[in-house]
């Protein structure tokens, strides 16, 4: 049996960068894990020995990696993958699974991409700060919630900055300005109704051009991250507070409560009231 330990993080009202599970393994000769895919980002580092990496590349067709210690992989959501601990020195590795708002963007500041997911760091302070935080983060899983938020996000700054591109790409400062009003004018407006033309108005852009600029940096098209952000917050109200279906909906900016249970559901799959029973369900079986 492998030496393995590993916590989850359930909480969810971290939208920039959160975290959903950490460990520690230390792998038996030929330990093989997958073919599997992930809803997040997963990554991996490792500490000892040494394994092979299958992973689907962008094209779909599986490329394979020889991965050492000091070196590591990510995984990207929905990639197909599976790993396989060396024969003679089967490797121990670390890993974190995270995702949010924020990584994509990151993530295009570094050399990993789905074709080439392994992790080799350009400086070797950032990435013993790296490895540092990930081990803090397996060992403290207990602490409070922002604690360990924080700590992931010093995590998540020593990975980016220990594989950056030699030469990154010239930062367009005045896409990343509208980006950045775009998602301030989301936080301090989600309450009520308005349209992504709205958004582009405030902006003083046309809609397309500004969709565009949204989906390049984040991921995702406006709509979809302005219903994203929404129904996180309302999954937070129906966790904390005793509001009403209804009210929920309109708290977070829909008038029509079928139209928000509709894309509730589509995101937790389940109903609102269902995801509330379940809350209540769970805190009475503590």
């Amino acid at each position: 049996m492998n030496d393995v330990e590993f916590s989850i993080f359930r909480n969810e009202n971290y939208i920039d960068l959160n975290m959903y599970q950490c460990g520690r393994e230390k792998c038996k000769p030929g330990h093989i894990f997958g073919p599997a895919a992930r809803n997040h980002y997963l990554f991996h580092y490792v500490l000892e020995g040494r394994g092979t990496l299958m992973a689907a590349g962008t094209d779909d067709l599986t490329n394979t990696f020889e991965i050492s210690a000091g070196q590591g992989f990510l995984l990207f959501p929905g990639q197909i993958s599976t790993y396989i601990a060396d024969a003679r020195q089967p490797w121990t590795y670390c890993w974190i699974e995270f995702d949010g708002l924020q990584v994509k963007e990151a993530l295009d500041r570094t050399q990993m991409t789905m074709d080439d997911p392994v992790y080799r760091s350009h400086t070797p302070q950032q990435r013993e700060l790296m490895v540092q935080e990930m081990l803090y983060l397996i060992q403290h899983m207990k602490e409070p919630t922002l604690h360990l938020i924080g700590h992931l996000f010093l995590f998540f700054s020593a990975f980016v900055e220990s594989t950056r591109r030699w030469q990154p790409r010239k930062s367009a400062k005045m896409a990343d300005f509208y980006i950045r009003e775009a998602i301030t004018f989301i936080e301090q407006n989600y309450t009520r109704d308005f349209s992504i033309e709205d958004i582009a108005a405030t902006l003083g852009i046309d809609r397309g051009y500004f969709g565009k600029l949204f989906k390049r940096a984040t991921g995702q098209s406006p709509q979809q991250f302005l219903i994203q952000y929404r129904l996180i917050k309302a999954a937070n109200l129906l966790k904390t507070t005793e509001l009403s279906i209804r009210e929920v909906a309109n708290s977070v900016g829909y008038e029509n409560q079928l139209h928000f249970s509709r894309a509730f559901r589509k995101m937790y799959e389940m109903s609102p009231r269902e995801y509330k029973k379940t809350l209540l369900t769970d805190s009475r079986s503590v």
